[in-house]
């Protein structure tokens, strides 16, 4: 399944936005731009789509909170989905939801779902629910069981994994031994980075995974060796990073932030198995500007398996991009608004002749400058 375009209305500083959706969207843009907010749509239909949407919407603060309070606004928020999911013949799947405030909290006002199947003797279909409670948000397996769209909407809902700051504290799971458990991912805060690495070595059908990953540490570390991934008891995994100059290896304890955050994304952004669609805020955090080039080219690659929604603050990252991977975000009256990079109404294709889209960005032909 891939989502293909978003709708939000009343989310925050998301007043209106319609935005298409690529394999690789890379959002860019100042503090306070919305960045951030598009994020959480994502979130709140994944907490949904589990159950919890009353325990996310309080954990941002509450409804009143979340929704935009500007000049000739309503207090409603609305959100239209709109997904493909070829590998069970539907082309286009459409999904609406939507809030109001009661006197205490908020209800869901309307849960829409409509698909169209791709030459298929089965018929199209819709769902619609309209005042129900909090609670109704794809949790009602009786009434989502029964067709495979739904229920396939729901669990990619439910699998949306969102990545952030990876700690790297001295204590921090990425730097203490690990569970060896069978996993291929590495963890949202690198807590079976090991365990991930060592299965992908010792799997005949993904070591060539383990491969590009090794391949790519050698790209942007040049002294690095290989890695060994030695048990250290009681079903414990620790890694140990041979390097050139090094007459002994690395443990995570002393390897550096951005060494250690490098080696989690280039694993999540490799591993065989990723969920369908990824969120990664700030990936470039302790990263030299250097890895951003590699990292750019990591993300590409994965988009090809993942689709992948990225935040970022850094003009070094975008300067590898393409135009159709880049949206800038600016700020107008207080709302946000969202324009592609390859939107023709930039006319870049001259100015990208001398330029990259660095250079545009800080020179203001993009937008999405404070």
């Amino acid at each position: 399944m891939r989502y293909l375009q978003i709708q939000v209305k009343g989310y925050k500083s998301l007043a209106e936005v319609t935005l298409d959706l690529h394999p690789l969207t890379v959002m860019i843009g100042p503090n306070g731009c919305g960045k951030t907010s598009f994020l959480e749509v994502f979130h709140l239909f994944r907490e949904g789509a589990t159950g919890q949407l009353a325990t996310v919407i309080t954990s941002l603060g509450g409804f009143s909170n979340i929704v935009s309070h500007m000049p000739q606004m309503s207090s409603r928020l609305e959100f239209v989905l709109k997904a493909s999911d070829l590998s069970q013949g539907v082309d286009s799947m459409t999904y609406t939801f939507a809030l109001e405030p009661r006197a205490l909290g908020y209800v869901v006002a309307l849960e829409h779902l409509q698909w169209h199947r791709l030459k298929s003797d089965m018929p199209d279909h819709e769902f619609q629910e309209n005042n129900a409670g909090p609670e109704l948000m794809l949790a009602q397996s009786f009434l989502w069981d029964a067709d495979a769209e739904p229920k396939s909407l729901r669990e990619v809902m439910s699998k949306t994994v969102s990545l952030a700051f990876v700690d790297v504290d001295a204590r921090a799971p990425i730097r203490l031994p690990q569970s060896l458990v069978p996993v291929a991912q590495p963890g949202r805060n690198g807590e079976t980075l090991f365990a991930a690495l060592y299965n992908l070595r010792e799997s005949k059908d993904f070591h060539s995974h383990y491969e590009r990953i090794e391949e790519t540490l050698h790209l942007a570390f040049p002294d690095f060796e290989y890695l060994e991934l030695p048990v250290v008891g009681a079903g414990q995994i620790t890694l140990a990073w041979h390097q050139k100059d090094l007459t002994v290896p690395l443990y995570p304890n002393q390897l550096s932030e951005g060494t250690l955050r490098f080696l989690w994304l280039t694993t999540t952004l490799l591993s065989p198995e990723p969920p369908s669609l990824t969120l990664i805020d700030e990936p470039e955090v302790s990263l030299h500007p250097e890895l951003l080039q590699i990292l750019a080219a990591l993300l590409r690659d994965a988009s090809a398996r993942t689709q992948l929604i990225v935040a970022t603050h850094s003009s070094d990252l975008i300067r590898w991009l393409r135009p159709d991977e880049v949206v800038v975000i600016d700020k107008q009256d207080g709302k946000s608004t969202f324009t592609w990079a390859d939107d023709p109404a930039l006319d870049l294709e001259k100015w990208l002749q001398e330029y990259t889209l660095a250079d545009l960005w800080y020179m203001g032909n993009l937008g999405g400058r404070p």
